[in-house]
């Protein structure tokens, strides 16, 4: 029979599952009897751990949230996938002084084995390149945002729609997500005024107190929130997530040198010098802008509104091109 130390810990492991064990099933995990895991139960209790009693036919345990934080137990696994998700966390974002702490506090109850797996399992993320004026959102503000969200609080707020601009105007809303998009926060709601879904830029709200009255969560367009903030930041309804404007062509270049550059399209290596490169825009001027960077021939597979764009593209350029040394003297 494991040491009483020892069988209390695995017993804690056990029930930190989230899930409901009889005591029998307990007993079996650990091989003692039923009698032994109620007094370790007890144990468990005095040591902080707010462990309920289940009815039911055969009894059982559940391990709920408590007052305070008691002592906490980690297998191997869960600690280095831990402390991989902290040193993550710590890199370019909101909680990252907060991550950095607790990752520290983490290493220091950490035996040595595990300490030295850990150390050498260094993770530096790389945040995607963030926009000049790209903020930090004060952490109360996305706590009070995410607590209204969860209790279906109609929310009343201060919001500037830019920096340039001197005043803002209150908006009322329904929250319903809290999202990051590109290194920055968003906060999904219906908005009651202008009775349409909006998304405002976490950094730029002030809530006001108290909040509304509760409501009930409509439901968001498409079902995806994911789906409903990449199709509205592409520029259609967010019912889907694909760009309103989509084509086809082929590139005169190897797969290989397109692939990297080609983000979210689709590329398809036709022969060593040739692709097939299918890609989306916001427009299809956009769209034949984005494919010109590529700066080597091209064939239109379709649709027909790509190669109007291409046309009236090289127009603009034409004219462009005119006006050189025709502007006003420095």
């Amino acid at each position: 029979m494991q040491k009483t130390s020892s069988r209390l810990l695995s017993l804690l492991s056990l029930l930190q599952t989230q899930r409901d064990w009889s005591g029998k099933d307990l007993a079996d995990r650990l091989g003692i009897a039923t009698r032994t895991v109620r007094r370790d139960i007890d144990r468990l209790r005095e040591l902080g751990y707010p462990i309920t009693t289940v009815k039911g036919p055969d009894g059982g345990y559940r391990l709920e949230a408590g007052a305070h934080m008691p002592p906490m137990l980690f297998d191997d696994g869960q600690a280095v996938a831990l402390a991989v998700a902290l040193q993550t966390a710590a890199t370019g974002t909101t909680v990252a002084e907060d991550a950095a702490r607790a990752l520290a506090t983490l290493r220091q109850v950490m035996p040595p084995r595990l300490r030295h797996r850990i150390d050498l399992l260094r993770v530096t993320a790389v945040p995607p390149p963030a926009a000049p004026d790209a903020p930090r959102v004060d952490r109360r503000i996305l706590v009070e945002l995410s607590r209204v969200i969860h209790g279906r609080e109609e929310l009343r707020f201060d919001y500037t729609p830019a920096p340039s601009t001197s005043r803002g105007d209150v908006r009322r809303v329904h929250p319903h997500h809290l999202v990051t998009w590109r290194d920055r926060w968003y906060l999904v709601a219906w908005d009651l005024d202008r009775e349409d879904w909006r998304t405002f830029r976490a950094e730029r709200i002030r809530p006001r107190s108290p909040t509304g009255p509760r409501f009930s969560p409509r439901e968001l367009p498409g079902g995806d929130v994911t789906a409903f903030v990449t199709g509205r930041f592409r520029g259609n309804d967010g019912t889907t997530a694909y760009w309103p404007c989509q084509g086809e062509v082929v590139l005169h270049l190897p797969a290989a040198e397109v692939a990297p550059f080609a983000e979210d399209g689709v590329v398809v290596e036709l022969g060593p010098r040739r692709c097939r490169l299918t890609l989306g825009s916001w427009s299809w001027t956009g769209l034949a802008a984005a494919i010109g960077r590529f700066d080597t021939e091209i064939e239109v597979l379709g649709p027909p509104r790509l190669a109007t764009a291409f046309t009236d593209l090289a127009a603009r350029y034409t004219r462009a091109a005119g006006t050189t040394g025709t502007g006003p003297t420095p």
